[in-house]
């Protein structure tokens, strides 16, 4: 059993802390200030603040990290960082051992939205890779790395659940006896942060792709368009005979619903 720190933030991140916990102590949680979130823009903290005062630990919530950040008066292994979301400074990296959860095969998808953009561009194989945490982005020479298929309708969320817990076997082999192999240079791609016009669905694409964004943002971020002159988000499809099929739907200011349910209020 290893004593570890976690900087984690978004929901990726709690459930990597949460297995974690598991197996391990975990004397402190890095995490981001609590912002705005949902519909009404109340203040919330973050999936993994949650967790850690579920599971009873320290929360720290700088909103960004100096040489000060008082992770310093903890004794632990080693620092797990896992969709975090701030900038690492170089003399904290120095100063421990910082270890970079990544839900994709490295180097393909160094950057913010690995997932989302693997799917999106219609991917069949992602996975996790364990590096070790460098200036450069997700550039560090790799500890472990291990991989499985994405299925042709498989959306971001299920293969978040999948990349959890293979993230945590990696770590237990890597906290073990930490060796670390640099990154090839061939096969760089970069998956840039989610922009609003990622999530604009344009019907005049090919069913596949229309297919793969949908997935690819669901059930989190939601890929949207008018339908039946109503603007709605389109959280689930499938591609019968080179045509999309919709199947669940969200109308705005409404929950989500079948497509046959949005149909019958339409009409």
């Amino acid at each position: 059993m290893a004593e570890l720190a976690v900087a984690a933030t978004a929901p990726f991140g709690a459930a990597v802390l949460q297995r974690l916990a598991e197996r391990h102590e975990i004397v402190a949680v890095l995490t981001r200030p609590d912002a705005p979130r949902g519909r009404g823009r109340k203040l919330a903290a973050a999936p993994a603040a949650v967790v850690a005062r579920e599971l009873g630990v320290p929360v720290l919530q700088p909103p960004s990290l100096g040489s000060d950040v008082c992770i310093h008066s903890h004794h632990f292994d080693a620092v797990v960082v896992a969709a975090y979301g701030l900038l690492i400074p170089g003399e904290l990296l120095e100063r421990h051992l910082w270890l970079n959860v990544h839900p994709s095969l490295l180097p393909r998808w160094r950057g913010a939205a690995p997932v989302e953009r693997a799917i999106m561009t219609g991917d069949t194989e992602t996975g996790v890779t364990i590096h070790r945490t460098v200036g450069e982005l997700d550039a560090g020479p790799i500890a472990a790395q291990d991989g499985f298929a994405i299925g042709p309708d498989d959306d971001a969320g299920l293969v978040f659940e999948r990349a959890a817990p293979l993230a945590v076997d990696l770590l237990d082999q890597v906290l073990a006896g930490p060796t670390f192999v640099p990154q090839l240079d061939e096969g760089v791609t970069y998956a840039e942060k989610i922009t609003a016009g990622d999530r604009e669905l344009d019907w005049s694409r090919p069913a596949e792709e229309l297919h793969n964004r949908v997935r690819a943002l669901s059930p989190h971020i939601g890929a949207g368009g008018i339908v039946e002159g109503r603007r709605v988000l389109v959280w689930r499809t499938r591609v019968e005979d080179g045509r999309l099929v919709l199947l669940e739907v969200q109308p705005e200011g409404r929950r989500r619903m079948t497509y046959e349910e949005f149909l019958r209020g339409v009409r």
